[in-house]
């Protein structure tokens, strides 16, 4: 980020919600580079915050003259200075990454503009971006390259955890890491392996259960839309399976796809 213009509103921002006592923290390009070394230029800054934090920072950031918005009541608000803005964002556009005191226990010090500010844990990083995979967006890279940056220092139970019945994505991200890293492939505990790999020789085993459901949707909330409008499936952001009802599903089809979806 070279704009000195908008290095100022992002300074600001930041040091503004400090000096309130905002708990944040930053993700996006910035925490990434700091783990991984991984370079990329970025139109914005993504701060991270409790739900519970959400609306008092739009208020200090409207009192400091800046345009405020609740982008979506699901996961994103939104500061802007002209052509300049700033993401809060308190959970992930498939409403399962929701920020929790959690991510503030374990996130790292930094600095960000000559600001100290808190950093996403790779863990959370791992987490909020395996479910991206929209056909013009995969996140994919970052996590093999956390992976192979933080892999050997990751707290692996807190991860798997944080996954839950979600296990197989988890899996198929530690599968394509050790393809792409085929020299690296010890970065991945073989406990955690064998773990993700005997759940899936008992899944295997299993009866099916349940109604027919696409949890193609917690993945990319364009591509599977044939199969609900089409072929009969239920959502799978939608409850039990999903943490949304059918409203806000349906309000998250309507947002903007250029919205979709900012992550730690």
């Amino acid at each position: 980020m070279t704009d000195p213009k908008a290095c100022a509103f992002y300074r600001d921002v930041l040091e503004r919600m400090r000096a309130a006592g905002v708990r944040f923290m930053v993700g996006g390009a910035y925490a990434l580079q700091h783990y991984t070394g991984v370079c990329r230029d970025t139109k914005d800054v993504d701060v991270f915050l409790h739900p519970d934090e959400r609306d008092p920072a739009l208020a200090v950031l409207a009192d400091a003259g800046y345009e405020t918005e609740l982008t979506s009541p699901i996961w994103i608000a939104k500061a802007r200075s002209g052509d300049d803005f700033v993401d809060l964002i308190f959970s992930s556009g498939n409403a399962m990454a929701e920020v929790d005191d959690a991510w503030f226990a374990h996130g790292e010090d930094g600095v960000i503009l000559g600001v100290p500010v808190r950093l996403c844990a790779p863990e959370e990083m791992i987490w909020s971006k395996a479910y991206i995979m929209e056909r013009e967006r995969f996140d994919g890279a970052d996590i093999a390259h956390l992976l192979r940056a933080r892999g050997r220092r990751l707290d692996w139970s807190r991860l798997l955890a944080r996954f839950g019945s979600h296990w197989r994505v988890l899996l198929a991200h530690l599968v394509l890491f050790g393809f792409i890293y085929p020299g690296e492939r010890d970065v991945v505990p073989p406990r955690v392996m064998r773990e993700l790999a005997r759940r899936l020789d008992a899944e295997l085993d299993a009866p099916l259960v349940g109604e027919r459901a696409c949890q193609g949707t917690l993945l990319s909330r364009y591509q599977y839309r044939i199969d609900l409008d089409e072929w009969g499936y239920r959502d799978g952001r939608v409850q039990p399976n999903g943490r949304m009802t059918p409203q806000e599903a349906h309000a998250m089809d309507l947002e903007p796809r250029e919205g979709e979806p900012k992550t730690c």
